[in-house]
């Protein structure tokens, strides 16, 4: 069942399927609405330049029939009399096919917009396919166009229906009008019928366009298996993208453990944690953290120390604290400087013993190092917490400005570093 439901097509078409599909020269139409503008346009045309347009032809008629003797004897005059004619009935129905290109071309801007594509030029021989022409003359989309033109011709059939059998008296009365009046007569009823049928088709195109965009979007859906395909296709592999992250993970931990050697101490937990610092005064404003890690890598680490003659002091707390708080190769936090100078000023002096002797330094064993910054320490999850909670009632604007901080929350200065809430192991 699962499988079934995931070779239906249920889910939307994406805007990836969308914009291929446009390249392809698919897109939303409507002939009824593009057939439904132009005549719209024409009727309109008619109905504003008619009797401009019946006058100027009722003049080109007169002047082309009226001929000189000249005129019948050269040819040369006559040719130039006729394309005269020619261009002026050119200009008379000028402003009308200049509408009605007009429509054309803005048409397809009301579905679909324009398009430009070669690639629906291109032969498709599958076209000439007969099981698949027998296919569509009995689809559903034939159903709905079979539909459309019984439609279409019950609704201009009832309405020229009406119309003409509403004017029914005035067209037997022609024959008793003059000439020129009964023409403009007949004109201005063949117009008036013409525009209440087109009219008609207005009500066709009105259910055609909904559907068009109903059937294209349903022609583009894609089942469950397209989604997670494309997802694959434009996110790319999750699996070659896990294998890329640890490869960028191994070669970091691999610069890492580059950077150890030139480390001034190490400080553990002992067991735990590994955080390897260097300082180089008048270089850096802070102690910097060159390499650190937990468990199977804190081991490498000490072991890497120990392999370069290089310091390493158990402060558990210390080493929680700047495991917790500081990020590989930025300067450790300011609430952590006393206890941090006081470690540097060990492994400083003990480098003087070791080269010009004296009195052995003693190791320092009881480093100022916040509660609130030890992960181990029950005030490290109370200041979190504080500091959460002021977080989230500034954000909903209950807390002023300038009010106070709340009795557990760490100082100023270390407030970036108690918001980090990155658990440790």
């Amino acid at each position: 069942m699962a499988e079934d439901s995931d070779l239906e097509k249920t889910e939307p078409a994406s805007q990836r399927k969308l914009d291929q599909a446009r390249e392809d020269g698919d897109v939303p139409r409507s002939r009824e609405l593009a057939t439904c503008t132009i005549l719209l346009a024409a009727g309109g045309g008619l109905w504003v330049t008619g009797d401009n347009m019946m006058r100027q032809l009722n003049h080109m008629l007169m002047a082309g029939l009226t001929l000189d003797r000249g005129q019948v004897y050269d040819f040369e005059l006559l040719s130039a009399r006729i394309a005269g004619n020619l261009g002026d009935l050119l200009l008379a129905f000028a402003p009308l096919a200049g509408l009605l290109m007009l429509v054309a071309l803005a048409s397809p801007l009301l579905i679909g917009g324009w398009l430009f594509s070669s690639k629906a030029l291109m032969p498709n021989f599958g076209r000439m396919n007969p099981i698949s022409g027998l296919t569509n003359l009995i689809s559903k989309n034939a159903l709905v166009e079979l539909g459309k033109a019984l439609g279409k011709a019950a609704v201009v059939g009832t309405i020229g229906y009406l119309v003409v059998s509403k004017q029914f008296d005035a067209v037997i009365g022609l024959s008793m009008e003059p000439l020129q009046s009964g023409a403009a007569h007949l004109g201005h009823m063949m117009l008036t019928t013409f525009i209440a049928i087109v009219g008609g088709l207005v009500l066709i195109a009105a259910i055609d366009v909904p559907y068009q965009l109903w059937h294209y979007a349903d022609k583009l859906k894609m089942t469950r298996q397209d989604v997670r395909q494309e997802a694959k296709e434009s996110d790319g592999n999750p699996e070659i993208k896990a294998k890329i992250r640890q490869q960028q993970r191994e070669m970091a931990k691999r610069r890492m453990m580059s950077e150890i050697p030139t480390a001034d101490v190490v400080v553990t937990n002992p067991t735990h944690y590994a955080v390897a610092l260097r300082y180089a005064d008048g270089k850096m404003g802070a102690p910097r953290v060159i390499a650190k890690g937990a468990d199977a890598v804190a081991a490498r680490i000490r072991e890497i120390a120990a392999e370069h003659n290089i310091p390493t002091l158990e402060a558990p707390p210390l080493a929680r604290a700047l495991f917790q708080h500081a990020e590989l190769g930025d300067q450790i936090p300011e609430t952590l400087y006393t206890a941090v100078a006081e470690v540097l000023a060990y492994v400083f002096q003990l480098r003087t013993f070791k080269k010009h002797g004296g009195i052995r330094p003693v190791l320092p064993d009881a480093l100022d190092v916040p509660p609130q910054l030890d992960p181990h320490n029950p005030a490290f999850d109370i200041a979190r917490t504080a500091a959460a909670a002021a977080k989230a009632a500034k954000a909903a604007g209950d807390v002023a400005p300038d009010a106070p901080a709340p009795a557990n929350a760490v100082p100023a200065a270390s407030a970036t570093v108690t918001l980090n809430t990155r658990t440790t192991p």
